[in-house]
């Protein structure tokens, strides 16, 4: 390492000023990109696999089968079919795809530089060799850098594989997607993207790798529905054997029972409507690290959030000053800027310093500086006066005044007033090593957001409790909350706080707290949405079911969130939590509708053929109707839903029972129709076939109307695309069951009465389905597509 370092140092040489905005162009076009280019997976490998995986065996066994049967047709459409449904699978992975491609383009880690002789934020992407780049707690590294000023602790265990972070100083080098986890530097950039030691560069998105829990809960359904499935080709095979059915003739109709069981569009299903969803929001000021937190917000009721920045402007201006005997105000205003750093872009410093640059008074030459530490609650420099070293401190009034030795009772007063207007107070303390003074207290006077309190009114009509959580005094948060229209139990305090009361303000909030409130709300059964921005709140984070890393938020920050907001204040979340839901809505409708649909064509196929002693509908047929079915599942990812009032949560007792009394009931109907055509219409069993295909297809279409409305089918209008969807699949077998393209013909009249039929059967399975259904978690609240 030491060696790698030195050779870094050795062939740079660090400009303290930065560059220049045309040095920047011309060192990028050189260099290019601070990226590392990934291999774009081939796309011919990416369709040939959609033939490669136990459905597409199945189907292509079957293929097999009919043509050694001398089924050559129907051989050609099942190779049409499996061929067509690879394609249709590989153009909605490539969309999804497309979306999160997107999405991690706007993810992005930003990187404070110095350019022109000004700091400002930039995505990493754009630095290049030579940029004078400032580092603090909880930032990934962008780039290579060589250390310039300052002194850091760093974890390169992401790089090396070593957990035990290592110190780096001056002339050292701090590698690219290493994490800083204590001080503050600023360096020269050496190297960037594939030029950098590691040829790594971090990255804030996790993807959608891992099946979110709503994915497997339905997969575990699904499970149970295939071992009905298994039974029930069991059973077919047990007759064949029994009553001497060829078993060429058999297989191909079990393998079929078996394919029309599987999920095929699950996983797509699944992951095109949260990507969709996910992109969208992204446009609304919502970037999610990882889909499932779609997912989370829906389900979420507890919403712990940040006063400063995000219930408040978070735009300081110093509003009033308490000096202490025998310090007048510019003495103080000097200390309390002597403790602070522009280069941090922390608006308490920022409104410090303004203030003191209005004075024109010059501060002296800072010879040491450490940050603001969550940990500590306060700042400090080091600076020389009169030839002698002194201290600046800055922060939370009781940490300061304890560390200078002041009388604490004193202060409450003057804290409290300062406070009463919503101020947040700081204390400030100077003076030689080993004999600090307390100087006094600064008021920074941070308004509520305007849109704040209807923020909070919307989430509260959305079933979502806000809390406040600030590291403020239990004054200022009072005068804060009341203005927000908050009202409640305001405690303060650790220890307080550590006893694990439920109250809707806390006070005097350490980071480390942050971690103990979320597991407070979800020990008593809450899904719990927590707001932060520091290192030091990764852990609440990532404990939390939706953390929400805040726009000014660190790099370790966002990475431990579900979801990043680009927009100050709560509006993203919102936002979140309404797009969660109608995802929600949408996963449910397809989970309904595949159970349901499950049930009813393979216990009809299989019972049609013992009872009746031959097949009810051909094996191409079922081939014909799953394709009908696809076109209509996948336009569910695009359909109007309603958003819930409450959270939403997957009730699997309910969710089971629904499906099992509607599937009973369109198994009733379609063995209705095969009565009615044999018994009363008299027709020969190809046309029985026909019928029951057409059957089988308008209950299929009728239950996806019937399912994806939580109230009555005419409560809201469907999607453009899944109207379409469904209104193309009523003409296309309606014309093909006529003229009698790969099934007997069947005459337009009975066609009218069966579409007839259907319409009067959904119906009244409507007025049974709501009951069904309804539940807190149920009832709408407004429409929208998303």
């Amino acid at each position: 390492m030491g060696e790698a370092a030195s050779e870094h140092k050795s062939d740079h040489v660090v400009n303290p000023k930065g560059l220049t905005s045309e040095e920047v162009t011309r060192l990028l076009a050189e260099h290019g990109p601070n990226v590392i280019a990934e291999d774009k997976p081939n796309p011919f490998r990416l369709f040939f696999k959609k033939l490669w995986g136990p459905v597409p065996w199945m189907l292509e066994a079957t293929l097999v089968l009919e043509i050694i049967m001398g089924n050559n047709i129907e051989g050609l459409i099942i190779g049409f079919l499996l061929i067509f449904n690879a394609i249709l699978g590989f153009m909605h992975q490539q969309k999804a795809q497309n979306a999160l491609n997107m999405l991690r383009t706007r993810l992005q880690i930003m990187a404070r530089v110095l350019r022109d002789g000004a700091w400002k934020q930039v995505a990493s992407s754009e630095l290049v060799p030579g940029d004078y780049v400032h580092l603090r707690v909880g930032d990934f590294a962008p780039a290579d850098l060589v250390i310039a000023e300052g002194q850091v602790l760093v974890d390169q265990s992401a790089l090396t594989g070593e957990s035990v972070p290592v110190e780096r100083e001056p002339g050292e080098v701090v590698y690219s997607g290493s994490v800083l986890r204590r001080g503050e530097a600023s360096g020269s950039v050496t190297a960037t993207g594939s030029k950098s030691f590691f040829g790594k560069t971090a990255e804030l998105m996790r993807g959608a790798g891992s099946r979110s829990h709503a994915e497997e809960l339905v997969m575990s359904i699904v499970r149970y529905l295939l071992l009905m499935d298994a039974a029930l080709v069991i059973a077919i095979l047990i007759y064949a054997a029994i009553t001497g059915l060829s078993l060429l003739k058999v297989m191909p109709f079990a393998l079929i029972l078996l394919v029309a069981s599987v999920p095929v569009a699950l996983t797509a299903t699944f992951t095109l409507t949260s990507a969709v969803a996910s992109l969208d929001l992204s446009s609304k000021g919502v970037l999610l690290t990882r889909l499932a937190a779609i997912e989370e917000s829906a389900a979420m009721n507890e919403l712990c959030s940040d006063k400063t920045g995000t219930l408040t402007l978070n735009e300081l201006t110093l509003s009033g000053m308490q000096t202490a005997d025998g310090v007048d105000d510019a003495d103080l205003l000097l200390m309390g800027a002597l403790a602070s750093d522009e280069r941090t872009q922390d608006p308490l410093d920022k409104a410090i310093l303004a203030r003191l640059a209005e004075t024109g008074v010059r501060a002296p030459e800072k010879t040491g500086f450490t940050p603001f530490d969550p940990a500590t609650k306060r700042s400090e420099a080091t600076f020389l006066r009169d030839g002698e070293t002194w201290r600046a401190v800055k922060g939370a009034p009781h940490v300061v005044a304890k560390l200078a030795g002041a009388d604490g009772e004193f202060w409450e007063t003057a804290i409290a007033d300062l406070a009463a207007s919503g101020a947040r107070v700081l204390g400030v303390a100077a003076g030689r090593e080993g004999a600090l003074s307390f100087k006094g207290l600064i008021a920074l006077a941070d308004p509520p957001r305007p849109e704040a309190r209807g923020i909070i009114s919307d989430l509260r009509q959305l079933g979502v409790r806000v809390r406040m959580v600030t590291g403020d005094s239990m004054a200022t948060a009072r005068v804060v909350a009341a203005e927000l229209g908050m009202e409640g139990v305001v405690i303060g305090g650790r220890d307080e706080i550590a006893k694990g009361d439920i109250c809707d303000i806390y006070a005097g909030v350490y980071p480390e707290d942050k971690f103990r409130l979320v597991q407070t709300f979800q020990n008593v059964g809450h899904t719990v949405g927590m707001t932060g921005d520091g290192v030091n709140d990764a852990p609440a984070l990532k404990q939390a079911e939706v953390g929400i890393a805040v726009s000014t938020a660190t790099d370790v920050a966002k990475a431990a969130a579900s979801m990043v907001l680009t927009e100050s204040g709560l509006k993203g979340v919102v936002e979140a939590v309404k797009t969660g839901r109608r995802v929600y809505q949408r996963l449910l409708t397809y989970t309904l509708n595949k159970i349901v649909k499950t049930i009813q064509v393979a216990v009809f196929l299989s019972l049609g053929l013992i009872v009746f002693r031959h097949f009810v509908v051909t094996p191409l047929l079922v081939l014909l109707l799953l394709f009908a079915n696809d076109f209509v599942t996948m336009s569910i990812a695009n359909d109007n839903v309603r958003v819930s009032r409450e959270p939403d949560i997957w009730n699997v007792r309910v969710l089971i029972k629904t499906s099992v009394i509607i599937a009973i009931a369109w198994l009733v109907y379609i063995f209705a129709v095969f009565g009615v055509g044999k018994d009363v219409m008299g027709l020969p069993i190809p046309e029985l076939r026909t019928l029951s295909f057409l059957g089988l297809v308008y209950s299929g279409l009728s239950n996806v109307l019937l399912v994806r409305e939580r109230s009555y089918m005419w409560s809201s209008r469907p999607g453009t695309y899944l109207l379409l969807a469904i209104v193309g699949d009523v003409i296309m077998v309606s014309v093909l069951a006529h003229f009698g393209v790969f099934m007997a013909p069947v005459a337009w009249s009975a066609i009218g009465l069966l579409l007839a039929f259907t319409i009067l059967f959904v119906t009244l399975l409507d007025l049974i389905k709501v009951p069904l259904l309804r539940s807190p978690s149920s009832r709408p609240v407004e429409a929208g597509a998303a």
